[in-house]
């Protein structure tokens, strides 16, 4: 996300510490809340197949902290008052089932030639020969269409290069919920 960061200038630096699985975060959570000086923390986890138990998970990990989380969601993206500031975004769109790759998804252009055929690509593939799950799917048809770019890249370096388009709706509200958690 810091390259969607620099396609938005008003989005303030902030630091990405990645932390390779749900449980690691939930983990970190308390101690992330009480590292000295800290302003904002925020938290963006993939929805899954289930964004509301997603929810509850991580403001029950929060209210365990001692922060009261809104019953649900914003579909703009969480922020809760701190001390520290709790920005909280469930990935794609802070209601929909899926995961980061399904947010990217919403990022390639609308009149892009490529991504029809990407689809069909991946679909056309019999169900017997796939290593990939159906719920993987949106991540396989992104992965085919990065493929086909002039230098095939990683999602972040497609945003940069601005093969993914930064200025989609989905992309907005994320860069202001980015913004929010972190001004």
């Amino acid at each position: 996300m810091i390259h969607l960061r620099g396609q938005h200038q008003q989005i303030p630096e902030f630091e990405i510490t990645e932390k390779e699985s749900i449980s690691k975060l939930a983990d970190s959570i308390p101690a992330e809340l009480k590292v000295s000086g800290r302003i904002a923390l925020g938290i963006m986890v993939d929805g899954n197949e289930n964004p509301e138990a997603r929810w509850d998970s991580i403001t029950g990990i929060l209210y365990s902290a001692g922060i009261d989380a809104p019953a649900a969601i914003d579909a703009a993206g969480t922020i809760i008052e701190g001390p520290p500031r709790v920005g909280i975004w469930l990935m794609p769109d802070n209601q929909s089932e899926g995961e980061l790759e399904d947010f990217v998804s919403n990022l390639v252009p609308d009149e892009d030639p490529v991504w029809p055929r990407a689809k069909d690509y991946i679909d056309d593939i019999p169900t017997k020969d796939r290593k990939f799950k159906q719920k993987k799917r949106s991540r396989a048809i992104l992965a085919a269409w990065l493929a086909t770019r002039e230098d095939p890249r990683q999602m972040g370096l497609a945003i940069k290069t601005q093969d993914l388009d930064a200025n989609q709706p989905p992309a907005l509200i994320f860069a202001d919920w980015l913004r929010r958690t972190f001004e």
